[in-house]
């Protein structure tokens, strides 16, 4: 079967453009002709006209393996065990970023404490706000907080009672997710008008080990973007590039982590929102099987495609924030159907027996600098041990639409009495996209989950003869972020389907992937290759994203910072 994902085309539209956009589309007149017109571009009216056969309705993609399970209440029993078992190893030569174990190290041996880091880290987020421009990796950071936690760690280790690895490790939370005394905005300029009294279950599990939490970190508006543009909080930057985007949602956590200020950070993912930005920013970053990390005390977005995420600087940090994340939670019902997390076999680089699975022609659909750094990615596995095998995956289009029904009907019933009651408050961008799947309807659901139900078989299908799919993680790097975008945001279908063309399927089937660092444009900017797996392996993705980030130079960002030591 032929190849069928088309190219997301309309004028690119931004500062007075977008307002009168927007405008015509909330108005009385036009309004709808408008909004049809809008919604054919994006492929609705074709997959409308497109059967279903006798697909169900696959709301959730609930993968159930039949066995008790029981919820997780405190971290990993042998995290210290898990991490020294995972080794780093980043080329020799290559820019090597500092590591959760070497923190740890460094508080062991009394050549730094917590409390030394934490002031440390205030002292990064204030020269990284004084930059031109300023890189608004964080929205929110209390310092008061931030020391009263680094006290506490200091004085487990001088009692020689830290909780775990981590224990006085700097971590960013997306603005996503609750964590006390922090409001949770999720990127708004109206939400969060008083601290969350609770942490959500992943922050909670963090600060368990002992995580330094140093703030909430920026995120595009509601999670509804690729690029990370905020015009409330102003736009995270790009380490590699602060001239350039730095892919969204979960901006600010993929910007902090490449830019030093963190070795982990937490993402959220419905769309990309944690590979996207990991990769564009050069990071490694994970999207889980659904249900495998809790979602409690994350915003309502997008319940049947999110997931929550660690984004790291190595593929050890990335397991770390796995580890510690991943597990049931009495307080989500989709938690509760998982395996327990297991790691047996990821420090096993041989990868003999294993097979890549490539879909050339998708493969392929990507700047041609992209597509050669993803082919040395390729060839890093092979000289691993693993073959490749030519697979085809049909009717991607149909998967892309699905998808992008499916996330902004939720997001719209989501936010339905906040459009209501806050329709100005939103940026532009996000009005236009709220607006416009406000023309969707209850059919139009329905009909895109039983299309989401064959999307699922198909991928199921061709895993069940390779180990993983392989991938660009995105169909560019970086794009420059437009100035006129700065305060109302932007709608450039071309730029956003360039960037997502290989995210959405993980989300829509709910199958586990991972982004890992693979080369750099010519201009110096991140390429990230992505890998798709079966349900609940992910410590295969990590095995397999360790072997790549072994041969995968890595370049030091353009801004960037150390704790430790100014050079290794």
């Amino acid at each position: 079967m032929s190849y069928d994902l088309k190219p997301m085309k309309a004028p690119r539209a931004a500062g007075r453009m977008l307002r009168m956009l927007v405008a015509a589309l909330e108005g009385p007149a036009g309004g709808r002709l408008l909004a049809n017109k809008l919604l054919s571009d994006a492929g609705i009216a074709a997959l409308r006209n497109k059967p279903a056969g006798c697909a169900p309705d696959m709301r959730l993609p609930v993968f159930d393996h039949g066995e008790p399970c029981h919820p997780v209440d405190a971290p990993p029993a042998d995290l210290d065990g898990l991490y020294a078992t995972c080794a780093d190893l980043l080329p020799h030569g290559s820019y090597q970023p500092e590591t959760i174990g070497e923190f740890a190290a460094a508080y062991r041996q009394g050549s730094v404490t917590p409390v030394d880091v934490a002031e440390r880290a205030l002292e990064i987020l204030a020269d990284s706000e004084a930059k031109t421009p300023a890189m608004r990796v964080l929205i929110d950071c209390k310092r008061d907080d931030v020391m009263k936690q680094a006290q506490a760690s200091a004085a487990r280790y001088a009692a020689g009672t830290p909780r775990s690895v981590l224990d006085g490790v700097p971590v960013a939370v997306k603005d996503e997710l609750d964590q006390a005394p922090y409001p949770t905005t999720v990127g708004t300029r109206f939400l969060g008008t008083a601290p969350a009294k609770h942490d959500a279950t992943v922050v909670a599990r963090l600060r368990t080990a002992g995580a330094l939490l140093i703030g909430k970190a920026n995120m595009h508006e509601i999670g509804l973007g690729v690029t990370g543009v905020n015009p409330h909080h102003g736009s995270a930057r790009n380490p590699y590039n602060p001239h350039h985007v730095t892919g969204g949602s979960s901006s600010g956590s993929a910007a902090a982590v490449a830019m030093g200020l963190c070795p982990l950070a937490v993402g959220a993912d419905g769309g990309g929102s944690v590979r996207v930005p990991a990769a564009l920013c050069g990071q490694v970053g994970l999207k889980a099987t659904f249900g495998r990390i809790s979602e409690h005390g994350a915003a309502e977005l997008c319940w049947s495609v999110a997931h929550i995420g660690p984004i790291a600087s190595s593929v050890r940090d990335c397991a770390l924030g796995y580890a510690l994340m991943a597990g049931a939670d009495a307080r989500d019902t989709c938690s509760q159907m998982q395996p327990s997390p297991s790691f047996d076999g990821i420090i096993d680089h041989d990868l003999t027996g294993k097979r890549i699975g490539i879909f050339r022609p998708w493969f392929e659909d990507a700047n041609s600098e992209v597509v050669a750094q993803c082919e040395h990615g390729l060839s890093l596995l092979t000289r691993a041990g693993a073959t490749l095998v030519d697979v085809t995956l049909a009717e991607l289009e149909a998967m892309r639409v699905a998808h992008l029904i499916s996330i902004v009907s939720e997001m719209v019933a989501a936010h339905a009495q906040y459009y209501r009651d806050h329709r100005a408050d939103y940026g532009l961008d996000v009005r236009l996209s709220l607006a416009l799947g406000r023309q969707l309807s209850a059919a139009d659901y329905v009909h895109a989950q039983r299309h989401r139900a064959l999307v699922y078989r198909r991928f199921a299908k061709v895993l069940a003869e390779v180990d993983v799919i392989a991938t660009p993680m995105t169909g560019m790097t970086a794009p420059v972020l437009p100035l006129d975008a700065l305060a109302t945001g932007e709608s450039n279908l071309e730029v956003t389907g360039n960037i997502i063309r290989f995210a959405t399927a993980a989300n829509l089937t709910g199958l586990p992937a991972i982004t890992v660092p693979v080369g750099y444009d010519g201009g110096g900017l991140p390429v990230g290759l992505q890998l798709i797996g079966g349900a609940w392996q992910e410590a295969m993705l990590l095995r397999l994203a360790a072997v790549v980030e072994a041969g995968s130079a890595r370049q030091v960002p353009l801004i960037h910072y150390r704790y430790l030591a100014a050079e290794r």
